[in-house]
């Protein structure tokens, strides 16, 4: 065998290159404040949950997945804040909404509203949506079942591709699971062809 044989050889074996890089998806992330959002992705990027403050405007936070890179935009979800949610919706190619489903009857109220409006608004609406019910472990959450029903998202979101999941902080792994679930809608997003 000659040397270039070799080279050839040991490539082949050896040294495929770097891994392809992984698709990146910008993804918007709103809820009303005291839904947990700020927690959820502070431990998706395993960063100390000790120092974690409520978001008052917007942070961005790149969440690694095995299959992709999240870059996530986080909203405050105050009063005075909700109603600049829309001015960062540009550019978003999906949802995340975290509501806390053991909130107070009002506080589940608005956040309906806001998730309808969400899925309404016309930069949005056509995206894949993450609506994850928190705080499950806490003792006063509604169910999946319950949230679905409330929220009305059969009706409303018929025809649109939304995810529904319940999460907590001391259940991460099914909080990963959620987000591949999200990942594979916005990969089926990239093959669709375009329409004309």
């Amino acid at each position: 065998m000659y040397f270039s044989d070799m080279k050839v050889c040991f490539r082949a074996l050896c040294c495929k290159g770097p891994p392809p890089p992984r698709p990146e998806y910008d993804l918007v992330c709103i809820g009303l404040t005291g839904s947990g959002k700020t927690s959820l992705l502070s431990q998706l990027c395993s960063e100390s949950p000790e120092n974690i403050v409520s978001t008052t405007g917007f942070s961005i936070k790149a969440v690694p997945f095995q299959n992709a890179i999240l870059n996530i935009k986080e909203l405050g979800g105050a009063d005075n804040i909700r109603k600049y949610w829309s001015r960062y919706y540009q550019g978003s190619q999906g949802v995340i909404f975290v509501l806390d489903s053991a909130s107070s009857e009002d506080d589940l109220e608005t956040a309906r509203n806001e998730l309808h409006s969400a899925l309404q608004h016309p930069q949005l609406c056509t995206l894949p949506f993450l609506i994850l019910a928190n705080h499950q472990d806490k003792p006063a959450a509604r169910s999946v079942q319950e949230i679905k029903k409330y929220f009305e998202l059969e009706p409303l979101a018929r025809g649109k591709r939304w995810i529904l999941k319940p999460c907590s902080l001391d259940d991460m792994e099914a909080v990963k699971d959620s987000f591949s679930l999200l990942i594979n809608l916005l990969e089926e997003r990239d093959f669709e062809p375009s329409r004309m």
